[in-house]
């Protein structure tokens, strides 16, 4: 759920403070980038070294930078983060936070952010069961902040009790349990083909085409952000993806793929068919190569399996079904026709006619028409923005 997910990490001063080293180093080991953020106290506790060596970013602690005077904008730095996190949080940015002070960037930076803010308390057992703590906390989750509440332990004073920030380890499964249960595709299953097939000819030919399985790859990634468990069945592509919620399926030819759509379509709530399969395949296949001597004057072909076709059959009515129409000519015609002949819900019409879009490129270019035949036209934009907008539409009708 952290996987490039942009982190802001907030360090007041506290004693806890030596804990954020850690958390740093395990935001991005799940993936995600991190920029720092401390109050100009807090760097008596850990050093901006320490935290821009594990962040791999500039740590900011300061409005003017004394070196070259130049302004650390607090704006573009809550406007950069998906997720802000202030752990360890002192009493005193507690307080500060809860009244809108705002007197040092890390402040100034929290009132400038619309993400998801989260904050990790940690000071000692009586301060912490104070009042007027208690009441700042609670006006804090009002206006919609994430209490990342401490744990109990042996404190700094020496007491025992609650008030010690939480472990690393827990705040990183604290904050990627609630993005999950807050993902608007938690709890679904999402089917994705991608890329192309191959169809063997003989032992060192096929029948393929040019798909490079980008956008289906891309597809997998915005599905499993949203929270969904993704199978991805995928063809002959050199794309990798590395999501603990993404299954990946190899196959090759168009009967494997089949066969695996099949054995999964059941179980799944949304299937979305990205990949170009080959229409033909040899009526029959050699183990050896065919050489030309052996006077070979054609290849009979015959049609694969409509993978599409079976599973739009096959659906139940809380299944929802996606597909890909590529198109050279009447592409609107032909994509509606596509569209009620496979009884589907949405199907994506990409051009062969558009520059830079379709096979091989990192952009894409597409018009999406849902069931009621409403057609909505996107400008070329990156495959990842593509996938975005494909499962915003998908969110927007499923039901």
């Amino acid at each position: 759920m952290l996987k490039n997910k942009n982190i802001l990490l907030g360090i007041t001063a506290s004693i806890a403070a030596y804990k954020s080293a850690s958390l740093v180093r395990l935001f991005k080991k799940s993936g995600a980038n991190v920029k720092v953020i401390q109050t100009p106290k807090s760097i008596d506790f850990v050093t901006p070294l320490t935290l821009s060596t594990l962040s791999e970013n500039k740590v900011h602690y300061e409005m003017i930078n004394k070196d070259d005077k130049t302004w650390n904008n607090h704006v573009d730095l809550g406007a950069w983060a998906d997720l802000m996190v202030i752990a360890p949080t002192s009493a005193k940015t507690l307080s500060k936070m809860a009244t809108g002070d705002c007197d040092n960037l890390l402040l100034a930076t929290y009132l400038s952010a619309t993400c998801p803010v989260y904050f990790a308390p940690a000071m000692d057992l009586d301060m912490y069961k104070h009042n007027s703590t208690k009441e700042n906390i609670k006006k804090l989750e009002s206006m919609s902040n994430i209490l990342i509440p401490p744990s109990t332990g042996e404190l700094a004073s020496g007491l025992f009790g609650e008030g010690r920030m939480e472990e690393p380890e827990l705040i990183i499964s604290f904050i990627t349990n609630d993005l999950k249960r807050k993902s608007p595709l938690n709890g679904k299953k999402v089917l994705i083909t991608a890329g192309p097939t191959h169809e063997k000819i003989d032992k060192i030919r096929y029948i393929s085409n040019y798909s490079s399985g980008k956008m289906g790859f891309a597809l997998a990634k915005v599905a499993a952000d949203l929270g969904a468990d993704v199978v991805l069945i995928k063809g002959p592509t050199f794309n990798t993806i590395n999501f603990n919620n993404v299954h990946v399926i190899d196959v090759i030819s168009a009967e494997e793929m089949y066969k695996e759509v099949i054995n999964h379509f059941s179980s799944v709530d949304i299937g979305v068919f990205a990949a170009a399969v080959s229409d033909f395949k040899p009526l029959q296949s050699m183990e050896n190569k065919i050489k030309k001597s052996d006077g070979l004057n054609e290849i009979k072909l015959e049609l694969t399996k409509d993978i599409l076709n079976k599973a739009s059959s096959i659906k139940k009515n809380n299944q929802y079904v996606v597909g890909f129409a590529l198109e050279t000519d009447n592409e609107i015609d032909n994509a509606i026709k596509k569209l009620e002949e496979k009884n589907l819900d949405l199907i994506i019409l990409n051009s062969l006619n558009d520059r830079d879009a379709g096979f091989g490129f990192d952009t894409n270019k597409i018009s999406i028409i849902d069931s009621e035949k409403n057609i909505d036209n996107f400008d070329n934009k990156t495959k990842n923005e593509v996938a975005v907008d494909i499962f915003n539409k998908i969110l927007k009708n499923y039901k």
